[in-house]
């Protein structure tokens, strides 16, 4: 060779930078084209998984990630005794008179049978500062007390352990005015047997 490059020697000079720069140019171009394949493969995936479907769908109905509200099932009704089925006893133990025959009568007259009425026993004569006291056997817990107890929400809960019969006793206290409404307790009474199911948020996205 002659002109710029002068050959000494065994040895050739080498002259491959263009060469290099080429190949790496492809390189370069192939490692996006994989990351970019690869990468519309994960989305594609995820789409998959994540319900990408919905998307497209809720487009088409006009909506676009609209929270949607779905009710839970209904709970099944409870079987409750019906006020006529519920011997009521009640007591009072306060120093106002009248007040058990009072209300004995007003209970009556919404459906549930009457037993004793008169003073409460010494337990609780002028002991109870509440509005009542609600007293039932153990198996009253779940059954007669609450219906009772929509005629007085805000009466004591009790059960005695050693209490025999189905019978139970509404012991007025100092805080008592009157039952609760007979529109209230008639809706209190429903609610109770019947519950409303509770609204869950579902978004659509």
């Amino acid at each position: 060779m002659g002109g710029k490059y002068r050959i000494t020697g065994n040895k050739h000079p080498r002259m491959r930078g263009p060469r290099r720069r080429g190949r790496l140019v492809v390189v370069v171009v192939a490692s996006v084209a994989v990351l970019g394949v690869g990468g519309w493969g994960t989305l594609q995936l995820i789409d998959v998984f994540t319900g990408g479907g919905r998307k497209a769908s809720a487009a088409g109905n006009g909506t676009d990630c609209a929270p949607r509200t779905k009710a839970s099932a209904s709970p099944a009704a409870k079987a409750l005794p019906e006020p006529r089925t519920i011997t009521v006893n009640v007591f009072n133990a306060t120093t106002r008179g009248g007040l058990a025959k009072k209300t004995a009568d007003e209970l009556k007259k919404r459906g549930f049978k009457i037993g004793d009425v008169g003073n409460a026993t010494k337990q609780y004569d002028k002991k109870v500062k509440g509005t009542g006291v609600l007293l039932g056997p153990a198996a009253a817990l779940d059954t007669s007390l609450p219906v009772l107890g929509t005629q007085l929400p805000d009466a004591e809960r009790r059960t005695e352990a050693a209490r025999k019969g189905a019978a139970v006793d509404l012991v007025i206290g100092d805080g008592f005015k009157e039952l609760a409404k007979k529109t209230d307790a008639d809706r209190a009474l429903t609610k109770l047997a019947r519950p409303e199911p509770a609204p869950t948020s579902k978004k659509g996205c």
